[in-house]
């Protein structure tokens, strides 16, 4: 059987990339489709075993460091490609990979990061984040460009024949967006690569994150330099990593970008893992816990499903300072609670193995079902 991935984008070898590289062992796929290929630097070897077929944005001006300016030439882009020589055509998606056109005896599998975030709930966020919503043309044509690819992503959201969802947070945007049922396998996080410090924990809450608007680092630091008897460290860079910095207490100490090996040290010797954004899934809290290490999040989105209030962590329920700053008194209030042991068993339900099954089981169910149609 013929297999071919579609997959927005690649540019970096970050969390999606990392599902589409489990996919493969699974899948065995002859080809993978994409927009656009820049990912030239730390290029996973998994991309060298299959053909990687680019749309007509690979070629046009900006296309590497520009990519998402051609946002509303995607749907078309997408729509471009001919994936009809394939048995079986399973999409990676969070913007518009589910609109590829498929023939109608062509079995179409989604796997669902998120629906388009921009166009939908986030809105908002993204307008005032991005500086447009100020501007009344700029912000009017804006407005206009997500509206018309409301309707297209809609439209496109009946073409896939089945979902899976990497979170219940995101099954359920599925169903509010695209009115459609989806099975939930969440991501793979490479639990193995964490350990648990057999050591002495040290006296520092931790956090890591690229420096942007909805991560929320800028709130974790402010609540922290509110409480000048707690050490935090934070680990990233990014747009807002200035103004963070300004925002932040003596108390506050940055990192900058680090590798991976300095990230995992820090991460298995801190008091706590804190974690303030709505994301749909969550991959670090879920390494933090693969070190033992409990979590301070947020109690909505993908974290609300990694994490255990009161035994893998603490959950609090507001993006304020006030509903964090609470959640950091009744994490030191209960601390004696948490074991590295459990909570490393907990975080080994997210492991690659479990997903390659759970994933494989999903196709066969599928292939089964379209089959008696």
């Amino acid at each position: 059987m013929s297999v071919a991935i579609v997959h927005e984008w690649l540019t970096f070898y970050a969390g999606s990339e990392k599902v589409v590289e489990q996919l493969c062992p699974v899948l065995e796929p002859t080809a993978l489709y994409t927009l656009v290929d820049h990912l030239v630097q730390d290029r996973p070897a998994f991309l060298n075993d299959m053909a990687v077929k680019t749309s007509i944005l690979q070629k046009l001006p900006f296309s590497r460091s520009k990519y998402r300016s051609y946002l509303p030439l995607m749907p078309f882009a997408i729509e471009q490609l001919d994936v009809t020589a394939h048995d079986l055509v399973v999409s990676s998606h969070h913007c518009v990979a589910h609109g590829v056109i498929t023939r109608p005896d062509q079995l179409h599998l989604v796997y669902t990061h998120s629906p388009m975030r921009y166009s939908w709930d986030l809105q908002e966020q993204y307008l005032v984040e991005s500086g447009i919503s100020a501007k009344k043309i700029k912000g009017s044509f804006a407005r206009l460009v997500l509206h018309y690819l409301r309707l297209w992503d809609r439209a496109a959201g009946q073409r896939p024949d089945y979902y899976a969802a990497n979170s219940r947070f995101i099954a359920q945007r599925i169903r509010k967006y695209y009115g459609r049922e989806a099975t939930v396998i969440h991501p793979p996080v490479d639990v193995d690569a964490f350990t648990p410090n057999s050591g002495k924990r040290e006296d520092y809450y931790f956090t890591a994150s690229r420096m942007v608007p909805y991560k929320k680092i800028l709130l974790i630091v402010q609540t922290f330099s509110l409480m000048p008897d707690k050490k935090l460290i934070v680990l990233g860079d990014g747009p807002e990593n200035e103004r963070i910095r300004r925002e932040a207490g003596s108390n506050v100490l940055f990192l900058g970008y680090q590798p991976d090996l300095v990230l995992k040290q820090y991460l298995s010797q801190a008091k706590a893992f804190v974690f303030a954004a709505q994301e749909d899934f969550g991959i670090l809290p879920v390494e933090a816990q693969a070190c033992g290490i409990p979590v301070i999040a947020l109690g909505r989105g993908g974290t609300a499903e990694t994490v255990i209030d009161g035994k893998t962590g603490v959950l609090f329920s507001q993006q304020t300072i006030d509903s964090l700053r609470e959640a950091v008194a009744r994490f030191e209030s209960i601390i004696h609670q948490f074991h590295p042991e459990e909570i490393r068993v907990h975080a080994e339900k997210f492991s690659i193995g479990r997903f390659r099954k759970e994933f494989a089981a999903f196709v066969d169910r599928c292939q089964s079902d379209f089959s008696q149609q």
